[in-house]
């Protein structure tokens, strides 16, 4: 590097060094962040909800909620685990895609679909303060 360019690396390098120890951190945040979130999970998990008890995810007017009213019995703190159904191990939003598939007679969901996301996110709310136990049946 010559002499010339020699400011402008500090300068660059000074900048780096500010922006990563201004608030980009990824393990600092604050009562409002915290406060934002959980508002923005919360809407998420209502959107869940919503989805769960109707039959608009499949063609046959089953919806989630008539064989598993409040996400009970789908125990998505014990995925991934062997299923049965699948013949290997699966994780939570497969066995949601099994369902919507099967009993609903559906067409499956993108794993990240937003629709996805919301489903898992409605029966892990509902599971909450249950321990993690992958694999558990």
């Amino acid at each position: 590097m010559s002499k010339k360019n020699l400011p402008v690396a500090i300068c660059l390098v000074a900048a780096a060094t500010i922006l990563v120890g201004y608030g980009l951190q990824a393990d600092e945040f604050t009562e409002t962040d915290v406060e934002r979130w959980q508002g923005e999970f919360m809407v998420v998990v209502t959107e869940g909800r919503s989805l769960w008890g109707s039959p608009d995810l499949g063609t046959n007017g089953v919806a989630c909620g008539q064989c598993h009213p409040n996400a009970a019995n789908t125990h998505p703190e014990t995925y991934p685990k062997f299923q049965q159904q699948l013949g290997r191990v699966a994780t939570f939003r497969e066995m949601i895609n099994w369902c919507i598939m099967n009993p609903l007679e559906g067409e499956t969901l993108a794993l990240d679909d937003r629709q996805m996301i919301a489903l898992e996110a409605y029966a892990t709310y509902e599971r909450r303060g249950v321990p993690l136990a992958p694999g558990k049946h």
